[in-house]
């Protein structure tokens, strides 16, 4: 899956973004790694691109247009862009992703979401931490340097305008995202819904955030150990991360939101409040709360409610109803501690329970064993579900496959056909080698996929594609929307719990370096 991050840059020194980009440096401190010399190291690999400028006169261009513009003069004033894309690891070995490839996908993307820019497009196929993921940067001056055709995703009066500053706005954004998630789509690489929330909301800041508290506690405990002593934490943890954590723990663990709210407090010292259908929690050390949206949905009053009942693996697929869980008066602290709040709860026990007998006689269970024939049947459907999802998705990557090489296959064939006949062909080799080595081995590919040796066309693979995703998409909404029940506890008599509801840019030069 690519993803795609935005970093904001106040710093006018625009030299610096080409430094990071061609040179290596330390992750750690950032700052860039020197020889023995004193000399800047380059990069092992990277290809480098420039729109409307030459990429090594980037920093010079871009305070020229700036001048220009009487603009970025206030320390204040954004001065770039930094756009990641990340692609997914799996792509290398799976789709044949390359950082040639992936250059020229980014670059693509880039004429298309900046035009008028002065941009250096640059991909990495190092990763972070040395991950191996291939990524690509694209910094742009915030100054649209020539005017351009307005485009769908602007917002902003006179924002297509020759002197208009950039603004990266949740317009914006979600187009560039779904403009990656459709070029992707079309590579065949693997992709994922961008526009949905993120389970788990990790910010670039917070990101950033945890790796600097990280190093600063590395540094600290290589003290406390080199005095004979042994720290007490050797992992850094962000705010949001030590909510993140607590909430999973006591969440596992509670049946419903006051025994949830109850074993936050006792053991985290985390309060945790409804407010206008969402939940928000307090952080011991913080005097402002933190709402769910900035946690991720994995955090939210919806899924958690959820959670608290779900405690079968098997079963991920609910009926959503009115319905609430009856409150233990014997557990909860607080109705221990206020008559007047366990009358309250009583009262909207037996209003819970009242609701319960009515919801199962609606739905047709009269009895327990009712219930269970609808569980084991909703179960061996999802079972079914889910073993043509995965044929679905096995069909999917040797679609890939069979479009990746084909398209190698027929882009190489004329090279190769004039290797065939040149008269000097150890020389053509030597100055085709690697279109001659693509064609190569697509058509070994294809020769041992198709042994009649009938391949099939690139129009009819791109239709199947289309054809499989939709099938693997309609399995995906038959999955949301069946009504499948839980087993609760309700079905067993001793237990009081019940069911819960709910193109400006021109390309002006090339680099490689590899």
């Amino acid at each position: 899956m690519a993803i795609v991050k935005h970093i904001k840059s106040r710093n006018a020194n625009y030299s610096a973004a080409i430094n990071y980009l061609l040179f290596e440096d330390d992750e750690k401190t950032g700052k860039k790694i020197v020889d023995e010399s004193g000399r800047s190291i380059l990069r092992k690999e990277f290809y480098m691109d420039g729109l409307s400028c030459d990429p090594m006169s980037f920093d010079k261009e871009c305070e020229l247009t700036n001048a220009h513009f009487h603009k970025n003069k206030k320390r204040e004033d954004i001065k770039s862009h930094h756009y990641i894309i990340s692609y997914d690891p799996a792509d290398v070995t799976e789709n044949g992703l390359t950082g040639e490839r992936a250059q020229a996908i980014s670059l693509e993307l880039a004429k298309q979401m900046f035009p008028g820019y002065q941009a250096l497009v640059v991909t990495h196929t190092d990763g972070h931490n040395e991950s191996g993921n291939i990524h690509t940067h694209i910094v742009i001056n915030s100054v649209r340097m020539t005017a351009v055709e307005r485009q769908p995703y602007m917002d902003k009066p006179h924002e297509e305008a020759a002197g208009y500053k950039h603004r990266s706005t949740d317009k914006f954004m979600n187009a560039f995202k779904k403009t990656v998630m459709d070029r992707c789509q079309q590579e065949g690489l693997h992709q994922i819904d961008l526009l949905a929330p993120a389970e788990r909301k990790i910010t670039q800041k917070e990101y950033m955030s945890q790796k600097h508290g990280q190093q600063k506690l590395d540094e600290i405990n290589q003290k406390i150990i080199e005095d004979g002593l042994k720290p007490t934490s050797t992992v850094f943890l962000t705010q949001k991360e030590y909510l993140r954590n607590a909430i999973d723990e006591c969440a596992a663990t509670s049946n419903s939101f006051d025994e949830f709210q109850s074993k936050l407090l006792e053991q985290f010292q985390i309060s945790v409040i409804e407010h206008r259908g969402r939940y928000s929690y307090l952080h011991p050390d913080r005097q402002k709360r933190i709402t769910e949206r900035a946690l991720g949905t994995r955090y939210g009053k919806e899924h958690l409610e959820q959670t608290f009942l779900r405690k079968d693996p098997l079963v991920i697929l609910y009926v959503r109803s009115h319905l609430r869980l009856v409150v233990n008066l014997q557990t909860n602290v607080k109705a221990m501690q206020s008559p007047a709040y366990a009358h309250r709860v009583k009262l909207s026990n037996l209003q819970q329970m009242a609701n319960t007998i009515i919801y199962v006689q609606e739905h047709g269970f009269d009895t327990q064993s009712d219930l269970k024939n609808t569980l084991l049947a909703s179960k061996q459907e999802l079972k079914e579900m889910q073993t043509q999802f995965a044929q679905h998705r096995s069909d999917l990557r040797i679609l890939n496959d069979q479009i990746r090489y084909t398209g190698q296959y027929y882009a190489n064939k004329e090279v190769y056909s004039q290797f065939s006949n040149a008269k000097y062909k150890g020389k053509y080799r030597k100055e085709h080698a690697k279109e001659i080595q693509k064609y190569e081995e697509a058509r070994n590919w294809l020769r041992s996929f198709y042994q009649d040796g009938k391949m099939t066309s690139l129009k009819t693979l791109t239709l199947q594609k289309e054809k499989l995703q939709q099938q693997i998409g309609s399995c995906s909404d038959k999955e949301r929307r069946n009504p499948c029940l839980k087993l609760h506890p309700s079905c067993n008599e001793q237990s009081n719990r019940y069911p819960h509801r709910e193109d400006n840019g021109a390309d002006n030069s090339r680099y490689r370096q590899s």
